[in-house]
């Protein structure tokens, strides 16, 4: 078995030039030093057991937690100390011992190996201040920037604030405002009303009249074409000769039928036949029109008579009817009305044509002067509505952002509406703090969003350290993209670097002056634990 000394001398000469003697054994902290007297015996750390100190460090495992054999590779459990004088304590796995590799910087763990190690502690330890002085002057930077961006903050929150009172006075300006144009408006409107309903009414009574005429001429007609033998009656036999007046559908107008439609007689004279003319105009087919059913023929004209009634004016006009005595004397009129496209004029002529009488007359002079009052009362209504809904979206605006969380001193509100981009091989990743994150090719193709703003999300004692983003596009068969923002301090605002450790959950490195903090002092003494 290998020997091994349990006890090291260590002798330091300080800067001072005092001599220090610090006794341990091998691979043990100074902070653990009193647990090992050579003049007593040694009890595991885990208190299970006690041994005679000379088998400390004896290269056999006593302890079941290893602590025995601080300084050997007895132990699968064990740990060593490596003291590293100049540069940063460290422990190692016992495993590690005279392994032949250095471990330690101070060549501590390869005492008797034969491996040839040099220290290297005071050089890592003067890289590692420069580094450090480095990173403190960045913090420092970082940090001056930092009050500048709360100074900053605090001048905006103050602005936003009159803004927004401001705004809330306007508001109420615009209230106002709307309410009196909506008073305006209702009064205008009434009149305007009344008098398109008045203009409603007398067209619909004029159709009415119209509708009765026609209704007239058509039944003087039909009377005429079935007085065959011109007697001044339709008889039984002459409303057979017209068996589309079948009642019950078979094809044949019987006698009884068609006595049953004259009512009962065997004929009827002109006054009798306006009762029968009721019950057959749907179905009489005139003799001077057999391919036009009356039915159908009804329909049209109700049609033509109904357009433009529930619009103020229409320049369409129905087809002409030749079947209608009052209004083929008119026809000398259409003769003169050569463009169909031109709008009817602002009266109606005398002597209206078949056209005119389908559409609807423009309103008169008066009626159109308190539409037009109407139009411009509402025209203004809503331009002072559109007005008040601009200020109301402004205000909403500034109190959402009034009322984020910037931070303890809102020196993260700089961020708010600004985006960072970093571009990568193949894609170009977009950040835009509080809002959303973003993927798009490089070489083309459609973005992707990869989450939008959740919270901060760091832990309880740097809880701005972390932004969460979620619910970004689904992934094929997968969950929705998210994103991890980690922000650290620096000078400069961007995007350090960008990846995907989980399918769909990516992560971001983002430096922002607004996370550095105080920097710490750098004159503390130089490591020099033995």
């Amino acid at each position: 078995m290998m020997s091994v000394t349990p006890l090291l001398l260590i002798t330091l000469s300080l800067t001072l030039g005092a001599a220090v003697e610090v006794q341990r054994p091998r691979g043990v902290p100074l902070s653990k030093r009193q647990f090992y007297e050579e003049n007593r015996p040694f009890t595991c750390l885990d208190g299970s057991r006690t041994i005679p100190f000379d088998r400390v460090n004896d290269d056999y495992c006593d302890c079941a937690d290893g602590s025995d054999e601080p300084g050997t590779a007895a132990c699968p459990n064990g740990s060593f100390h490596c003291t590293n004088a100049g540069f940063r304590p460290a422990f190692i796995p016992s495993s590690r011992i005279n392994d032949g590799v250095c471990d330690c910087c101070d060549t501590t763990d390869e005492y008797n190996s034969g491996a040839v190690c040099q220290n290297t502690c005071r050089e890592l330890g003067r890289k590692e201040r420069e580094s450090l002085q480095k990173m403190a002057e960045i913090t420092k930077e970082g940090f001056l920037l930092k009050q500048q961006l709360i100074e900053e903050a605090k001048k905006g929150q103050q602005e936003k604030q009159r803004k927004l009172a401001e705004l809330q006075d306007s508001k109420k300006g615009h209230e106002e405002k709307v309410e009196a144009l909506r008073t305006v408006k209702e009064a205008a409107e009434q009149p305007e009303k009344e008098a398109k309903e008045h203009h409603l009414k007398a067209w619909e009574d004029q159709k009415a009249v119209l509708r009765l005429e026609k209704d007239r001429a058509k039944m003087a007609e039909a009377f005429l074409e079935l007085d065959d033998d011109a007697d001044g009656f339709v008889s039984v036999v002459e409303l057979q000769t017209h068996p589309e007046l079948d009642p019950d559908g078979d094809g044949t107008l019987s006698e009884t039928e068609a006595q049953g439609l004259l009512g009962g007689p065997d004929r009827v004279d002109t006054t009798a036949f306006q009762n029968v003319w009721s019950n057959i105009k749907d179905k009489y087919v005139s003799e001077s029109q057999p391919e036009a059913p009356a039915a159908a023929e009804t329909a049209r004209e109700e049609e033509q008579l109904d357009v433009g009634s529930d619009s103020d004016s229409d320049s369409r006009y129905p087809d002409d009817d030749p079947g209608d005595e009052e209004e083929e004397e008119d026809d000398e009129e259409d003769e003169h009305e050569e463009d169909d496209d031109k709008p009817p004029p602002a009266t109606q002529p005398e002597g209206r044509s078949e056209e005119e009488e389908g559409a609807m007359p423009p309103y008169d002079e008066e009626t159109q002067n308190l539409i037009t009052a109407a139009q411009k009362a509402r025209d203004e209504f809503e331009e002072a509505e559109r007005a008040l809904r601009e200020v109301e979206d402004q205000i909403r605006a500034l109190e959402k952002e009034i009322s984020f969380d910037f931070g303890p001193n809102a020196e993260f509100s700089y961020l708010y509406s600004q985006c960072y981009e970093l571009t990568t091989s193949e894609y170009i990743y977009r950040l835009c703090p509080f809002s959303r994150v973003s993927q798009k090719p490089k070489f083309g193709g459609s973005e992707t969003n990869l989450g939008s703003w959740g919270s901060w999300a760091g832990p309880e004692d740097n809880k701005y350290s972390v932004m969460k983003y979620e619910h970004g596009t689904g992934c094929w068969q997968g969950p929705n993209r998210s994103t991890t923002v980690k922000l650290t301090c620096g000078k400069d605002t961007t995007v350090v670097s960008t990846s995907e450790p989980s399918r769909c959950e990516y992560l971001m490195e983002f430096t922002t002056p607004a996370l550095c903090q105080q920097p710490p002092s750098l004159d503390s003494p130089v490591h020099d634990e033995f």
